[in-house]
């Protein structure tokens, strides 16, 4: 199947197409506990093992596919399949265990595995995910891999010191960014591109591409997390705040040393404003400029990536699939 131009949102489906059976491959191999946490977290079934809709947008292994398309032509290579299914299930283990950690009880409109299943079983099950993505990709690439858990749990490390930290900085909070989200969409990039026998200099423009985007997802994703319509995120109305975590948005504003900033500071950073509604808070993050800093930033970011996928000099029709992918991911309704 060679995956269609008809748009960012037909790839995405594509990519789910292709990767959806050696996905449910990979996870079959599990023994029944760890599978039915596992499904039920991907969205495959409920937590019953009834079929659900199916869930998830698939952005990673569409970005791996996109990036390997711009240097091969014709059908995606089964290791270029097996690369895009590895990424997605690095995902799903890193979801699983965020959720853990920071203690959200929803994810996609639904409880979130720990939630159902425990948090033993939840933990378990994003561990086996890892080692069935390492299973799947050649071993040229398993060091790609190998990096982005690095990243993965080092930018997880920094975020939750942060939670607790006397104070935050906003160049910080975008380095931990980037090692968090934006580390994925970059061996995404990465992975795609060296399977496709791209050479060490594009495949790491093509990184560079889905670090910077994934930065601006980020940014996206703190946005909506504040002023978001929870219908569409899937998380209840100003989760974040309610959780006073340390959004880029809420940093941006904390260190603008402006009166809304500081009474920001004063609500947000002690227990004496646990009373205070969510929506002021979030009138003060936006009065503060923190929205604005965060929907600037993130456009930025997004010109950096488009700079970096230059340099790496793809097909021009995969240019342009990659280009509708981050155009897709980072305007989803701010």
């Amino acid at each position: 199947m060679v995956l269609p131009t008809s748009g960012p949102v037909r790839l995405l489906v594509d990519a789910r197409t292709l990767i959806e059976p050696v996905h449910r491959a990979a996870v079959d191999e599990l023994g029944p506990a760890l599978r039915r946490v596992a499904g039920y977290h991907i969205g495959w079934w409920d937590a019953d093992g009834r079929p659900s809709p199916p869930g998830g947008k698939a952005l990673r292994p569409a970005l791996t596919l996109a990036c390997a398309r711009a240097f091969a032509h014709g059908p995606p290579a089964p290791d270029v399949i097996a690369a895009a299914t590895a990424v997605e299930l690095i995902h799903d283990f890193s979801l699983l265990h965020d959720d853990v950690m920071d203690g959200d009880e929803t994810r996609r409109h639904r409880p979130s595995g720990w939630a159902v299943f425990g948090t033993a079983a939840a933990i378990l099950t994003g561990d086996v995910l890892v080692g069935l993505a390492l299973r799947l990709v050649p071993p040229s690439l398993t060091g790609v891999l190998a990096d982005v858990l690095v990243d993965l749990c080092e930018g997880q490390s920094a975020d939750v010191a942060a939670e607790t930290a006397a104070s935050a900085d906003v160049e910080q909070c975008l380095t931990t960014a980037a090692r968090k989200t934006g580390a994925l969409l970059g061996a995404a990039c990465r992975l795609g591109a060296l399977a496709a026998g791209a050479g060490p200099d594009a495949a790491d423009h093509c990184r560079w591409f889905g670090v910077h985007l994934g930065v601006a997802f980020q940014l996206v994703d703190d946005i909506l997390g504040i002023w978001g319509d929870p219908a569409r995120t899937g998380k209840p109305a100003h989760s974040d705040i309610r959780a006073r975590r340390r959004t880029l948005p809420i940093v941006a504003a904390l260190a603008s040393d402006t009166p809304a900033g500081r009474r920001l500071g004063r609500i947000y950073l002690s227990d004496r404003g646990a009373d205070e509604p969510a929506q002021r808070i979030a009138e003060l993050a936006a009065e503060a400029g923190g929205r604005a800093w965060a929907e600037a930033e993130a456009d930025r970011r997004v010109r950096l990536a488009f700079g970096c996928l230059d340099r790496a000099d793809p097909r021009p029709a995969a240019a342009l699939d990659l280009r509708g992918l981050a155009r897709l991911v980072t305007s989803r309704d701010r």
